[in-house]
């Protein structure tokens, strides 16, 4: 089977295009963008208003089709080598598609964007412009930041941290040394979660020629790095104070997830996917816990 044929068969040609499209924006991963902005807009304001609800609108739906569209349609030929490609991690999309996600990608992003440029500040607007670069630039040619290693993993992780951040300045937030602390592990949970998620794909990027911080590094050290940034993130959490240092308790699940990889080799990175699979879902959980110290939190302070 050619890869042509090999990519038609993963694209699932035969599904509706707004179906193929929602895969492409990985609904799974909806809520990881969408809280921080939410979370940090609240805390701030403590208002439920329009510019809330458009703006979490906007980091739950048409950022993620942003972020992940480009990639699909610029990551083509590695994807069509990747086997967890083709489903919630991820469309092939068939080269048909690609013109018509680029597009969707505008139509769906640019009324948002114009809402919060209009309603914010310049300092607000500037971190705006800054996350939707970083998300273009990820993926897109001549760019390519995710091939560039360690660049890959800063740059992914500012993907989830930047609308926490534009959440922050978007609201008016002063910023404190507890703050961004909290911002800064925010910051090494996303590196260390990028880390070990380009694990999986060591084999199939290399295949396709993409380089990433698994590709150079290879898989145990990489794993390795993994685990650390983690636990610095978890040490980051501590001077938060009282009830937000408890989410340092949080990062010791991620951890407990990786290390049974800290030995994988490069052939067999493959394995990793199933500490992947459970990251995903342990997501869910964290988001759960951090939202019950953050109403905790909103109570006390």
């Amino acid at each position: 089977m050619n890869k042509s044929t090999n990519a038609q068969t993963k694209s699932t040609g035969a599904r509706p295009l707004l179906a193929e499209l929602l895969v492409t924006s990985r609904p799974v991963s909806w809520v990881n963008t969408a809280f921080p902005f939410a979370a940090a807009y609240i805390l701030t304001t403590g208002t439920v208003d329009w510019r809330f609800i458009l703006g979490t609108l906007y980091f739950l739906i048409p950022y993620n089709f942003a972020m992940y569209g480009i990639n699909d349609v610029f990551d083509y030929e590695s994807d069509i080598l990747n086997p967890r490609k083709g489903g919630t991690e991820g469309a092939v999309l068939d080269r048909r598609l690609h013109r018509t996600t680029l597009l969707a990608v505008l139509a769906t992003n640019v009324p948002f964007l114009a809402y919060l440029v209009i309603t914010g500040t310049w300092s607000s607007t500037a971190v705006l412009a800054l996350s939707v670069f970083a998300v273009i630039a990820y993926s897109a040619p001549g760019l390519r930041l995710k091939e560039r290693p360690f660049i890959d993993s800063a740059t992914s992780s500012f993907h989830f941290v930047s609308p926490a951040v534009f959440g922050l300045a978007y609201s008016g937030a002063t910023y404190t040394p507890a703050l961004i602390g909290v911002l800064g592990a925010f910051f090494l949970w996303g590196m260390a979660s990028h880390a070990f998620g380009a694990v999986q794909d060591i084999v199939s990027d290399r295949a396709g020629n993409v380089g990433s911080v698994g590709t150079v590094l290879g898989a145990k050290t990489t794993v390795w790095l993994s685990f650390a940034a983690y636990g610095l993130a978890s040490v980051l959490m501590l001077p938060a104070g009282w009830p937000a240092a408890l989410a340092a308790l949080l990062a010791l699940p991620y951890m407990a997830n990786v290390w049974p990889y800290r030995t994988v080799t490069d052939d067999a990175s493959g394995r990793a996917h199933a500490g992947w699979q459970r990251f995903l879902w342990l997501n869910y959980l964290t988001g759960f816990l951090v939202t019950m110290l953050l109403i905790w939190y909103a109570a006390v302070r």
